[in-house]
């Protein structure tokens, strides 16, 4: 199976953290997150990659040379972040014709692949519980269908999805940057097309240094 992982954005919210390493390549315990999450899928039985960088891109490419030995890693240069929905757009005809695994590059998270379908027509996406940043939640389910009620929604997105490339054509003119959730994700959602399914394993949205702080903590912990 193919993955692409997203790695472009500025990470305003991580400064000073990022301001001279892109937040992918932060350290949490020996490995930085991108590596962390590489690894996690090739243990998984990915074979490939697509990686997207921009700011500080050069950085993340040298530092993940070395899994050039073990994996095949095809990075997509932007000029400026895209934002998540044009990164996969741009990646069209690198993600080849069957459905392939989406991972933020900013998560602490080891789900069960295994659970995942064979196939989806659309998207199938991993839900985890809400956190305290996102108590109000992204979706619900009903019987693996996602919808979405007006108020608060019982999961949240995990940034990991399965998904098929074929829902990216319908987008090759959109304007860049866009993001994933209303560009690609909703309207799937809206006409009952998309599925989920709800992974209890533990994970961190490390999208500030709080929470990196946090993630740090729990690998120091679990590698006691």
């Amino acid at each position: 199976m193919k993955a692409m992982i997203l790695a472009a954005g500025f990470s305003t919210r991580m400064q000073p953290l990022t301001k001279e390493i892109p937040k992918p390549l932060l350290k949490v315990g020996k490995l930085s997150l991108i590596e962390l999450i590489i690894n996690n899928l090739i243990n998984s039985g990915v074979k490939e990659f697509v990686i997207n960088i921009s700011y500080l891109g050069e950085q993340i490419k040298a530092a993940l040379e070395p899994f050039h030995k073990i994996t095949k890693i095809t990075f997509l240069e932007e000029p400026f972040p895209y934002g998540t929905g044009g990164a996969l757009i741009n990646a069209r005809e690198h993600l080849g014709k069957e459905p392939f695994l989406l991972s933020s590059a900013d998560i602490i998270f080891k789900p069960d692949l295994t659970k995942l379908p064979s196939y989806t027509d659309t998207i199938h996406l991993i839900a985890t519980k809400n956190p305290d940043h996102n108590q109000s939640g992204d979706f619900s389910l009903d019987e693996g269908v996602i919808f979405l009620h007006a108020g608060t929604n019982d999961f949240t997105y995990s940034g990991v999805a399965l998904i098929n490339p074929k829902i990216l054509d319908e987008h090759q003119s959109s304007n860049y940057p866009c993001d994933i959730w209303n560009t690609l994700f909703k309207p799937l959602i809206l006409r009952s097309q998309a599925t989920a399914h709800f992974d209890n394993s533990l994970w961190i949205d490390v999208g500030t240094p709080e929470r990196l702080k946090l993630a740090r903590e729990v690998v120091k912990d679990e590698n006691h």
